[in-house]
């Protein structure tokens, strides 16, 4: 996966904020644009938000109403030449707050008439504002008027209403809708995507080695099942491909057996030291041959075939049959158990497995090599040797790469195989530390072991 790869919901996440951030700006010019034609709704927005605020001076004591100008407009209404007039009274005209000298009082309604609810008229035309009017309030059960005049706006207070009309009429509700949008999609996407994910998780269960498998596409949306359709036809395709290389590696190896072993009896009738040479590289031919044939096997091999095995057992019948090629070729080698650990398998491969690290450290340590063939009380198995010692690995997935000097690595690749077939590791370095180091250990390490019951014990394999 790509490291720049990002989540489908994140994406949409980020192009529905942004194009709701567009909107929100797109709609905000157009409220500006229309408040900027019509200066007589702004003007009413402001005198109605001014006449709030200046009740909040208000209050009320055994049924008489009084007043005090707030403290955050003091430096509007509370001083003269600010731009901004006021007058605060009651209904039948008795003033409680007046900051307004015998100039201002044109602008206002005389004290003898009965207010109006609400009354506004515009001054002059345009921007700066210059407007009077007032409204009536209620406080309890009594009515007061408040009237104010602005000339020009000077401490520009209609950007302050137009913040408040933005924010309440435009920012809130778009936020509100934009959340519920955007939950509503991103959940929409997760429940589109959940296919898709299940069919990702399919796809790496895949195994072209297996007869059978595919993409179950039953239930998924139309696109989805197209791009499963198209997984299974390329997965079939890889499927045939492996299956006639197993048929044609299998072929060429055993129509070369036939002929090696003519050749073999024709060598053994010549007394030559080079017929015995030839006779050696040969046997390392047939050998070779062999190994092949074992990989084509373990291709058509599956886990249905796996059974309870305890490994001391296992691993003690194996050392003894292959004691006599160890000791004729100038080696040793032992067994060490341990609690006689249970795994599941498959007793053919696990012998090939072990017999192919067996014989490469015969052939490929060095003479009078000692090999140790061990148990874990994990579930593992370990082959080690104090023979000319293991290069590590280029890169831990490339096959056949596990080779000594001299050697073609097909046997480790075999074991490599049947371990993965157990779904167990494999790993293989080198032994003892020295100028150069020593020994190679090679360690097939099971998933997990089985816990018996007691007084039972599994076969050996």
């Amino acid at each position: 996966m790509s490291a720049r790869a990002r989540p489908l919901a994140s994406l949409v996440a980020r192009r529905i904020v942004l194009f709701a951030a567009l909107a929100m700006l797109a709609q905000l010019a157009a409220v500006l644009w229309e408040y900027v034609r019509e200066p007589d709704n702004l003007a009413r927005l402001l005198l109605e938000r001014e006449t709030e605020a200046l009740a909040a001076g208000f209050s009320l004591h055994d049924g008489r109403l009084g007043y005090e100008l707030p403290a955050g407009l003091r430096a509007r209404y509370g001083r003269e030449g600010s731009g901004y007039v006021a007058r605060v009274r009651t209904a039948s005209g008795v003033i409680l707050y007046s900051q307004c000298d015998e100039s201002c009082t044109e602008h206002f309604l005389p004290l003898e008439l009965n207010p109006p609810s609400f009354w506004m008229r515009m001054r002059g035309e345009g921007y700066p504002l210059s407007f009077a009017g007032g409204h009536t309030v209620e406080i309890g059960a009594r009515s007061a008027f408040i009237e104010l005049a602005i000339d020009r706006d000077p401490q520009h207070a209609v950007w302050r209403v137009l913040a408040d009309e933005a924010v309440d009429h435009m920012l809130v509700p778009m936020s509100l809708t934009l959340l519920f949008v955007l939950g509503a999609s991103l959940y929409s996407i997760r429940a589109a995507l959940r296919p898709v994910r299940e069919a990702a998780e399919a796809a790496d269960r895949l195994d072209p080695m297996q007869p059978e498998g595919g993409l179950d596409t039953a239930g998924m949306p139309l696109e989805i099942a197209q791009l499963a359709g198209a997984v299974n036809r390329s997965y079939a395709r890889v499927r045939d491909l492996v299956s006639g290389q197993k048929l044609f590696t299998s072929a060429i190896a055993h129509e070369i057996r036939t002929p090696l072993a003519i050749v073999r009896l024709e060598l053994e009738r010549i007394d030559h030291p080079r017929a015995r040479k030839a006779l050696a590289e040969l046997d390392e031919l047939s050998r070779f041959i062999d190994q092949i044939l074992a990989l084509a096997r373990l291709e058509a091999a599956d886990r249905r075939g796996f059974v309870p095995i305890a490994l001391d057992p296992f691993l003690e019948e194996i050392v003894g049959s292959m004691a006599g090629l160890v000791f004729e070729r100038g080696g040793s080698i032992g067994f060490e158990p341990s609690d006689n650990p249970v795994v599941e398998g498959q007793p053919a491969l696990l012998r090939d497995a072990v017999r192919n690290l067996v014989e490469n450290a015969v052939r490929h340590a060095g003479p009078g090599v000692a090999i140790l063939v061990a148990s874990e009380p994990g579930g593992a198995i370990v082959v080690s040797d104090d023979g000319v010692g293991f290069s590590a690995p280029p890169r831990p997935d490339a096959p056949g790469f596990y080779k000594r000097a001299g050697g073609l690595g097909i046997g480790l690749e075999i074991v490599r195989r049947v371990a993965a077939l157990h779904g167990a590791g494999f790993t293989i370095a080198g032994g003892a530390a020295g100028t150069p180091p020593r020994g190679t250990r090679a360690r097939i390490a099971f998933p997990g072991r089985i816990d018996r019951p007691a007084g039972t014990e599994p076969p050996a394999g």
